[in-house]
């Protein structure tokens, strides 16, 4: 499959990395370093060589499926570069949150409460099947939950189009190996997903492990 990862930090690198092996046609879209400092993707790329480089209309437009993997914040802006007419009818992963580190490093959420990063994703690219998963769990959890030890883990995913949902959910559990997925039903629960990253936050700093997930026993 042709898979546009918009976005080059460590999730959208680490995303379209898994792709890459397991066949996918994985095509990133930006070549700058990310905030944190890392490497430039294109140094990134010497271990990822089947993943293309390309511009965003060009990575968009010739995909089949597109993985949202921005900065939350600036998420709106990187995707009208891609084009609205090259997101129409595509499923739309969107793996962003909306965190605010403007005040600290514990960080706030720019969105939450009434709305949310998914449900303006989908306002905005109103053609677009916006779904909302992945945006709980750290990069290595994302491609790899059975990492982790005790039983499944479940992740979540939201968007209105309940045909979009259940295709998704099947990549998550191809893919990647989730085993549990609940699927919460339209895109603003994404709402109830965005909020976890506070408390994921908070829990990382407690235990000093990124490396945990959720799992809704039921």
């Amino acid at each position: 499959m042709k898979i546009a990862v918009i976005g080059t930090g460590i999730v959208g690198k680490t995303l379209a990395g898994k792709l890459a092996t397991l066949g996918h046609q994985a095509t990133l879209a930006r070549t700058e370093p990310d905030l944190f400092g890392k490497p430039p993707v294109t140094v990134w790329r010497k271990d990822y060589p089947a993943v293309s480089l390309e511009s965003f209309a060009e990575a968009v437009g010739g995909a089949e499926l597109v993985i949202n993997a921005t900065l939350g914040i600036a998420c709106l802006e990187a995707l009208e570069a891609t084009g609205a007419a090259n997101l129409a009818g595509k499923i739309l992963i969107d793996v962003s949150n909306s965190l605010d580190f403007s005040q600290g490093i514990l960080p706030s959420l720019a969105v939450c409460n009434d709305d949310s990063l998914g449900e303006q994703v989908q306002r905005k690219f109103p053609q677009a099947k916006v779904v909302k998963t992945l945006n709980a769990v750290n990069a290595a959890l994302m491609i790899e939950p059975n990492q982790l030890q005790g039983g499944r883990h479940t992740m979540f995913v939201a968007g209105n189009d309940a045909e979009a949902r259940a295709e998704v959910s099947g990549y998550l559990k191809e893919w990647f190996s989730w085993q549990d997925v609940l699927d919460l039903g339209n895109i603003t629960h994404a709402r109830g997903m965005e909020i976890l990253l506070p408390l994921w936050i908070r829990i990382y700093g407690a235990t000093g492990n990124p490396m945990f997930a959720y799992r809704i026993v039921r």
